[in-house]
């Protein structure tokens, strides 16, 4: 695929998929209304972890989805996915950025809002998720990238980022 469709096709996928699981989602469950389920003194730290958590969510899934259209020259989409395996930028450090990312953002919103229901609903979120990318992904990455994949597989970690970038 070339890179300006590609770009276009990620950035509606972006608002619709992302948009909805980590914003829409979100505004459902909270309303995006404060509460204030401790006090003040522990709050006010907690939500201003949430902020940094949120916001770097929003800069990590941004980052994420311009490397697929940049190096991958596709989109995160299944139906158009990437001609070339995406192991650059944040890629080096984690398979999996954009879950992280997202569950980051919708964990940050637990925080700023004081809303446990977020907690529950970032633990639920994560049974399909980790499902998907178990069952359909990285069976899919194996078998379309082969040796390139599996050399990737071994040396990133899925879920939690490592210190030591990955050099192809």
């Amino acid at each position: 695929m070339h890179k300006t469709p590609a770009a276009v096709v990620s950035s509606a996928f972006f608002l619709v998929g992302p948009g909805t699981v980590a914003v829409l989602v979100p505004y459902v469950i909270s309303g995006w209304r404060v509460r204030d389920p401790l006090p003040d003194p522990v709050m006010l730290p907690l939500r201003a972890l949430g902020a940094v958590l949120a916001l770097a969510g929003l800069i990590v899934l941004l980052n994420a989805f311009v490397r697929f259209v940049v190096e991958g020259f596709g989109t995160p989409i299944p139906v158009a996915p990437p001609d070339r395996l995406v192991v650059g930028g944040l890629y080096r450090y984690v398979r999996n950025p954009m879950y992280v990312a997202i569950f980051s953002a919708v964990i940050g919103q637990a925080l700023i809002f004081g809303d446990p229901w977020l907690l529950l609903y970032a633990a639920v979120m994560a049974v399909p998720v980790y499902s998907f990318v178990h069952w359909y992904e990285e069976p899919h990455l194996r078998r379309r990238f082969g040796a390139d994949y599996e050399r990737y597989l071994a040396r990133v970690p899925g879920w939690w980022p490592t210190v030591h970038p990955y050099r192809s």
